[in-house]
């Protein structure tokens, strides 16, 4: 029986235990922590329960095909919200995005006035075409020269891509309205990547939520970790918290194995749940094998990072939306602040954009009479001696800056400060240590450039034998992606 060790449980390493358990495969999952899911975190105090990480599930087909494939559903309730999000933006109107696509129009010409709702639907349509033409090679398969030659002969599909466009200018070609732009850069922070530079492919992401809709699952989405977790034990899976892995061993140009806290396992093949640049800046030995793989990696711009408030509230406001932006007054402000310019180094956001999910939902709070609000402002990444990154353990830094976050909320109609029970927070920092992710990066790499896609570190290595899942390798970051990585390394592997 062939013998595979997988690095890391998150939602992309779990996914591809279960998937090769089921097929035969003798798996071992090594987690550093003692807890499962990776970024898909989760904080209990008091009756609160807090997901840290993802908080909206897309593309629910995505995560259910991982259960069908390997046994049948699992028992993971999903429910669709009615409300995808209700943005407020800086002139103070506010839009309540419906849930189902055929609803948005009429809600944003109620909203932002007559033509608003047009708009949008043609950039819809021009968003469909480009995920008609890149879904199949570019998130359900592996990259590479075949795809690239493939794709680059159907000219009419490399029109509707625009490879050679950000995301913000194709949105400038089909939107006026400057509120609907706003709402549209916001969707290139789901990559974890600034909207000026972004391609415009990632028009792909709005699309795929209005399509399939916004997701929460009962109980929090840390529960997906569990469920996964279960199917891969119930495939035949050995899973092993607290093993830190510190290297992956390697003879003549193929893996061995890995060597841990624990002692060496041996294994025929490994799959690496990590971020890529730890994968071959410290577990991988030097070699001109992964030389180019190193470069390209050091060739991307890293994804930002989230600054994070749990807030544990008393009362409870019945018209709390599940999802809540609040956008500031000069948007690019804070893209500059979270990457940097040549004039001025990363820094925290004097204004950012404020993300609350609340979910009203009695598995996450103690009684009837509370609320458990995760909120989130991007973040520049946490480290010294950079000029692209900001060091979130500076003295009184943290507690500052949530302070001026609430400050934010309540100048933006959202005042919860006189409810606060107690809050936790979550920095950069604190990510970095959690998830080993450098910096805290959430996605890995962002999408920022025309070749961002292709520098992303790809799922098959040099080193014969190793394979990259999760957010940092290809397709990229977000339940969805992951998942569909775990799928795509699954395929790689039985067909060694």
């Amino acid at each position: 029986m062939t013998r595979a060790v997988v690095v890391g449980a998150g939602v992309g390493g779990l996914a591809a235990a279960a998937r090769l358990s089921h097929g035969g495969y003798d798996v071992t999952v090594l987690e550093q922590s003692a807890d499962l899911g990776g970024k898909l975190g989760i904080v209990r105090r008091d009756g609160f329960v807090f997901d840290t990480g993802p908080s909206l599930v897309t593309m629910p087909h995505v995560l259910r095909a991982v259960f069908d494939d390997t046994g049948g559903p699992a028992d993971l309730p999903l429910e669709r919200l009615p409300v995808a999000c209700r943005y407020r933006f800086p002139d103070g109107t506010v839009l309540t995005m419906p849930g189902h696509a055929e609803r948005i129009p009429d809600a944003l010409d109620a909203a932002l006035g007559a033509g608003a709702g047009e708009q949008w639907s043609a950039f819809s349509a021009r968003a469909e075409r480009i995920w008609d033409a890149t879904h199949a090679a570019f998130l359900e398969s592996s990259i590479g020269p075949r795809e690239l030659i493939t794709l680059g002969r159907r000219v009419g599909d490399v029109r509707t891509i625009a490879p050679w466009s950000s995301l913000r200018g194709l949105g400038a070609r089909y939107l006026t309205d400057p509120r609907l732009r706003m709402m549209l850069d916001r969707y290139a922070t789901y990559t974890g990547s600034d909207p000026r530079r972004a391609p415009a492919a990632l028009a792909t992401v709005p699309h795929v939520e209005q399509r399939w809709g916004s997701w929460h699952v009962p109980g929090g989405l840390h529960r997906i970790a569990e469920a996964l977790a279960d199917r891969a034990r119930l495939c035949g899976t050995d899973i092993r918290t607290s093993v830190t892995v510190t290297g992956i061993a390697t003879e003549g140009g193929r893996v061995r194995g890995v060597h841990t806290t624990a002692g060496t396992v041996d294994a025929d093949v490994v799959i690496a749940n990590a971020d890529a640049e730890q994968v071959y800046r410290d577990l991988l030995p030097p070699s001109r094998r992964t030389a180019l793989t190193r470069r390209r990696i050091g060739a991307t711009t890293p994804s930002l990072s989230g600054f994070v408030v749990l807030l544990a509230l008393r009362g409870r406001d019945p018209d709390t939306p599940h999802h809540r932006i609040l956008f500031p007054e000069h948007y690019d402000d804070e893209f500059d602040a979270v990457f940097g310019t040549r004039s001025r180094a990363a820094h925290p956001a004097a204004d950012p954009t404020v993300y609350v999910s609340a979910p009203n939902d009695p598995a996450l709070r103690p009684n009837e009479d509370s609320e458990a609000w995760f909120v989130l402002v991007n973040a520049a990444r946490h480290g010294r001696g950079s000029r692209a990154l900001v060091d979130w353990d500076a003295p009184g830094l943290a507690e500052t800056y949530a302070d001026r976050i609430l400050s934010i909320m309540a100048a933006r109609g959202v005042d919860v400060r006189d409810r606060v029970l107690w809050r936790q927070i979550l920095s950069p920092a604190d990510l970095e240590r959690r998830t080993m992710t450098p910096g805290g990066s959430i996605y890995g790499t962002s999408s920022n450039g025309a070749l961002a896609a292709f520098l992303r570190p790809a799922n098959r290595s040099p080193v014969d034998g190793l394979f990259l899942v999760g957010g940092s390798s290809h397709p990229g970051g977000g339940l969805p992606l992951v998942t569909l990585s775990a799928e795509i390394v699954d395929r790689m592997v039985r067909a060694r």
